[in-house]
């Protein structure tokens, strides 16, 4: 049996949505120190509804899979739909990943949470604080540097 499924070896090959959004209305922006992953999630938002979204992710196959994945699961959703979007969702539309590689759907969903906060902080919107929970990454955070 193969280690990855020909979803994530698809969505390894070909990411869908890779990129940035210049304007973003949201960005958010998670890693795990221990495997070296950083994900980050721009999000464009129209009436609540997510218009556009990229990521940039620095990390091994399943990571770049699961942010690939879970873009293409919340593009054109409300941002409710989006924060029902679990880990094992991503995991599941990807046919699976392998048990020490499911920490990379988790940072896919924490990244598209942060994000969704930054956009409601970034405009003053209240939301009910339990639906973002503390990342579940290392104490040491990890940063992309920019450009």
């Amino acid at each position: 049996m193969a280690l990855y499924s020909e979803k994530v070896m698809d969505h390894f090959t070909n990411p869908r949505n890779v990129g940035v959004i210049e304007d973003a209305d949201g960005v958010g922006e998670v890693g795990n120190a221990r495997c070296g992953d950083i994900m980050k999630i721009y999000l464009k938002i129209s009436n609540g509804i997510i218009e556009d979204v990229k990521f940039k992710t620095f990390g091994c196959g399943s990571a770049i899979a699961s942010s690939s994945m879970a873009t293409e699961m919340i593009k054109g959703k409300p941002l409710c739909e989006a924060l029902e979007l679990t880990n094992k969702a991503v995991a599941e539309a990807l046919d699976g990943l392998p048990a020490h590689k499911m920490h990379c759907s988790v940072l896919a969903e924490e990244a598209i949470r942060s994000a969704i906060k930054n956009y409601y902080d970034k405009n003053g919107i209240e939301y009910d604080k339990s639906q973002f929970p503390e990342p579940h990454g290392e104490e040491e955070e990890q940063h992309f540097e920019e450009e």
